[in-house]
């Protein structure tokens, strides 16, 4: 930032403001997501924040940079979101069920409204974004794992934990965007990162292939191969002894080998015969694809949610199914795919 750039801003320069705040943009938008769980809310919230930025851009007094001062603005913008229940109408609502009589689970847990975000949209996010005092490496806190687990802390804790640990500010920045204090900010990290290592997966377990490595993409054809080819037996044996199926939001888990083709199966009944297509794609830095159900009585493949795997060295420890479609623009799929149509 040059302060010849600020001054023109300030002065109501528009494109001088986006030459200020545009390469901050794809950043500010994953941490949005990584407090809200959305993608849509994400994106609406960098707007407020821009918007508001704009606003008050004579009250800017360079004491933080730029971008801690726009870290400050959403972070406090995505709090007000959430202590506003109207504004996330679909948390209000029950969560979907199979439509299928399922299997008994393994558990049970709360509803998690949660949506996968789109790889397409890391691009551009400098890799050396979080600072030295980061916890995590950027590839673990884009993960659905870490997003998903962040989900289950307070508001003002899950804030806390993503600007210390997953982007690296320091205690006095961060108490400072939350107009508190450090020993505030410091309490509230040790209660967050307590809960987050009890729901993350523990330490010693095979690290997963680098993403887009050849290992991973192996790994992720086979999987797809033994799905739409309803090989349950294949699939199964990429799975790990532990790996979890899980629903989000619906509150049906299933865990281990023996639960998750109990499941399987009984949605194989369900589609009677139907093929199944899936479509790659990346959420969250890992494989993921967009599934397509061929309709009964037309030459047409209707869109049949998302699927994200979790791998664990060459084998697969969880399958996320997003069963709302709504999720699929953003990954750029269509409602309706054209049987025998490519990929």
């Amino acid at each position: 930032m040059t302060e010849r750039t600020l001054m023109q801003a300030r002065a109501g320069d528009e494109q001088a403001f986006r030459e200020l705040t545009d390469h901050y943009r794809r950043e500010l938008q994953l941490h949005c997501y990584r407090i809200l769980g959305s993608v849509q809310d994400a994106e609406d919230m960098v707007q407020e924040t821009l918007l508001a930025a704009w606003r008050g851009l004579a009250r800017f007094e360079e004491r933080a940079s730029v971008r801690s001062w726009l870290y400050k603005i959403a972070t406090n913008r995505c709090l007000n979101a959430l202590r506003d229940s109207g504004r996330r109408p679909r948390a209000q609502q029950p969560p979907p069920e199979p439509p299928f009589e399922p299997a008994e689970p393994t558990r049970r847990s709360e509803p998690l409204w949660l949506e996968p975000y789109p790889d397409v949209l890391l691009d551009g996010i400098p890799e050396t974004a979080p600072g030295p005092e980061a916890r995590y490496e950027a590839k673990e806190s884009i993960s659905l794992a870490f997003v998903a687990a962040a989900q289950h802390l307070p508001p003002r804790q899950r804030a806390v934990l993503l600007l210390r640990d997953a982007l690296g500010f320091r205690a006095a920045e961060v108490a400072a965007m939350l107009d508190s204090t450090e020993t505030s900010v410091n309490s509230a990290l040790q209660r967050a990162r307590g809960t987050l290592d009890a729901r993350l997966p523990g330490a010693g377990r095979a690290r997963p292939p680098r993403p887009r490595s050849p290992r991973e993409r192996v790994l992720a054809e086979r999987f797809a191969e033994a799905y739409q080819g309803g090989d349950l037996d294949g699939l199964l044996r990429l799975l790990t002894d532990d790996a979890w199926l899980t629903m989000p939001p619906a509150t049906l888990e299933y865990q281990g080998r023996d639960a998750i083709a109990a499941f399987l199966t009984g949605g194989a009944r369900w589609r009677d015969g139907r093929p199944i297509k899936l479509v790659p794609t990346g959420a969250n830095g890992q494989p993921a694809f967009g599934a397509y159900l061929q309709d009964a009585h037309a030459d047409i493949l209707h869109a049949h949610g998302l699927i994200v795997l979790t791998l664990e060295g060459d084998r697969i420890s969880a399958i996320t199914r997003f069963v709302d479609n709504s999720v699929l623009p953003h990954f750029g799929f269509p409602r309706t795919l054209r049987a025998g149509s490519p990929d």
